[in-house]
Parts: C-alpha cells; sequence; structure tokens
C-alpha cells in the first residue's frame, strides 16, 4: 500500500494539485468574474426581470441583429437580482460546443460584454479544470484520474492505520527534525481533508465521465417533445415563460433556451422546492413557441429515486449545497491535493538524501 500510494502520488499528485487549486478558484467563479468586468455593474440594486417582462424578448433580438445562425441557440439566464442578463450563444446545436458569452444591459437593448467562452480568465481556468484545455480527451483523462486520486486516499488511510496507539498515530511533533514534521503535516493534511476531499473528487468523476454517471446512477432520459410544423406566428419568450409557469407555478426561473430552428421547442429549466441545484436546476417546461403550447413537462419531484440522486451530484461538487459556509470549505479542502503533493514530494527526497548519505 505504501509503495502504490507513493507511486500514486509521485506520478500523478501535481495533475491533482491542478486540479484542486483551479476548482477552489471555480467555487465564486461568477463573483471574480464579475469584479474582474465592473462594467457589468449597470443596473445592479434594481429589480431582477419577472416572468413577463419586455427585457426577455428585448434581449433576444439585440442578440439575433448580431447573430443568427438557422441551427444555433440562445440561452437566456435569470440571475434573481437586478442587473446585467447573461445569456449564451451557441452557433452549432449542443449545450458542449463553443459558445458565445454575452451580457445584456438590464433592458435587454445593449450588449455590454461579449466573449467566447474560454476566451477570459474564469472560462479558462474553467477549461482546465474540468478538460486540461484538450477537448473530450482531457475530460476523460480528468474523470479517470479521479478515480486514481480514490485510490490515492484510500491507500494512504491503509498504510497510516493505526499500529500502536491513536495518540501516537494523530500527534504533531513540533520539536521533531525537518523530515517527521513533513511527515505530520502531510498525515495531518490528508486525514483532516479525507471528511470532505473523498466526495468532492468522487462527484468530479460523475460530471467529468457521463457514462459513468449514467451507468451508476441511471437517472430516467429528459423528454424529446415532437418538433411542430414550422408555420403559424412565433411567440416571444416571456409569453412562453407565463406559460411554462403556470405548467409548474412553484419552480424559480433559472434559465430559458431558444432555438433559432423554426420547429424546436423553447425550453425553460427551473428550479423547484427541494432541488438542490440553485444554478443549474433539475425541471424543465418544453414550450411551442408557434402556438404557446405545453409539449412536455420534466418536474423532479416525480422523476424518480435516481435523479433526484443526480441533482445532488453538482451542489455537492462545488459546494453550493449549504450555502456560503460548504463553499468556503470547498475552497479550502480544494487547496489540499496542492499540499499533500509538496509535503510528499519533499518527505520522499528528504530520505533519498538521506539514504544516499548513509
Amino acid at each position: 500500500m505504501r509503495r502504490l500510494h507513493l507511486g500514486l502520488g509521485l506520478g500523478l499528485g501535481l495533475l491533482f494539485a491542478l486540479i484542486g487549486l483551479t476548482g477552489s478558484a471555480l467555487v465564486f467563479y461568477t463573483g471574480i468574474d464579475a469584479g474582474l468586468h465592473p462594467s457589468l455593474r449597470t443596473g445592479q440594486g434594481g429589480e431582477a426581470p419577472g416572468w413577463d417582462s419586455s427585457a426577455w424578448d428585448q434581449a433576444l433580438a439585440t442578440g439575433r441583429a448580431t447573430r443568427h445562425d438557422p441551427v444555433g441557440q440562445w440561452t437566456l439566464e435569470a440571475t434573481g437580482e437586478g442587473g446585467t442578463i447573461p445569456a449564451r450563444y451557441y452557433a452549432m446545436p449542443g449545450h458542449h460546443g463553443d459558445r458565445m458569452m454575452l451580457w445584456f444591459s438590464p433592458d435587454g437593448r445593449r450588449i455590454l460584454r461579449a466573449q467566447p467562452w474560454g476566451g477570459y480568465a474564469m472560462s479558462w481556468i474553467y477549461q482546465l479544470h474540468m478538460q486540461l484545455l484538450a477537448g473530450e480527451t482531457g475530460h476523460q483523462i480528468v474523470g479517470w484520474s479521479g478515480v486514481a486520486m480514490l485510490v490515492l486516499l484510500a491507500s494512504g488511510l491503509v498504510a497510516w492505520w493505526p499500529r500502536g496507539t491513536w495518540r501516537k498515530a494523530l500527534a504533531f511533533k513540533r520539536d521533531a527534525a525537518a523530515l517527521r514534521r513533513l511527515r505530520d503535516w502531510h498525515k495531518l493534511t490528508g486525514l483532516v481533508s479525507l471528511a470532505v476531499l473523498p466526495v468532492l473528487v468522487a462527484t468530479g468523476v460523475l460530471l467529468a465521465l457521463p457514462v459513468v454517471t449514467q451507468t451508476l446512477l441511471a437517472p430516467a432520459p429528459l423528454p424529446t417533445p415532437t418538433p411542430t410544423p414550422a408555420v403559424g406566428p412565433v411567440i416571444g419568450v416571456a409569453r412562453a415563460l407565463e406559460v411554462a409557469h403556470r405548467a409548474l407555478p412553484d419552480g424559480r426561473l433559472v434559465f430559458v433556451d431558444v432555438p433559432n430552428a423554426p420547429d424546436a421547442p423553447i425550453r425553460v429549466r427551473m428550479q423547484v422546492p427541494g432541488d438542490p441545484q440553485t444554478r443549474f436546476a433539475g425541471s424543465y417546461v418544453w414550450v411551442d413557441h408557434r402556438f404557446g403550447r405545453v409539449l412536455a413537462v420534466r418536474d423532479l419531484r416525480r422523476a424518480g429515486r435516481r435523479a433526484w440522486v443526480d441533482a445532488w451530484v453538482r451542489p455537492l461538487h462545488d459546494g453550493t449545497v449549504g450555502g456560503l459556509a460548504t463553499r468556503i470549505l470547498a475552497v479550502l479542502v480544494g487547496l489540499a491535493p496542492a499540499v499533500l503533493f509538496a509535503t510528499g514530494l519533499l518527505h520522499w527526497l528528504r530520505r533519498r538524501r538521506s539514504y544516499r548519505a548513509r
């Protein structure tokens, strides 16, 4: 177990440290990004746009005046706060493709900022954390390295497990030699982080490897509404939101997806009571953008136990599950892999130097 722990630590420790440090930076990434762009503070403190606000349709019209691919899609975000309206534009279908991030003025009439995903600091760190800037291959490397890190943590625990008294095993000797102090720092950092770090790593594996998530949790797939004929007048975003709100009256608006394709429905994403995800909520309403009819509803409360388990993965990973306190805890625990790698590497180098001297 000690050899396995040493081999994984030396071979993958630097990667683990990188993933942990970038993960800590991302816990508050929307707030940090807003702080880096003072121009986005326009209208802060005002009233957030409601379900029937004209700002939604105005923002869509402003965006489409600059970008309108036949198969593209606009996603408008409801932050629940006054100020700018964040949005995403996908030129090609699929939420994992290239996208342009935009921020509209509170009335939707102006584009205050437009940058490609990955083209500004926080999105670059996000891609580094999730896929090492290497696309799908990077996703696989991050996901399976997370499995290796779980093995690393387990082997470290087994290698440390006390053969004598617990008091001695948990002690930190301040007056001991530097080699012993490094070992104690490594030991105690690992033990303290063991309460949370395996949860962060395991949920990260599930997020990076959707196939593994489907195999282990098998949540019910989202409905696929039948496309409607591309004839007749088109309803606005505000009208679609009103229809969706009637379908899930206790839901809180999070996102609205508006495809450019003439036969594709508008998808409204909401957080219902009990859903642990505040931003990437798990309830949806599909609205026919021609006639304003509800085509399908996915209420997380009726989606089954496995869907509920799946809904907990992201909030457990990013620390939002318990509010500010757990987010701060996630930041601190994200620093642990870097501390473990540094102390473990220094301890190994000092031992090698000592053996050579002998």
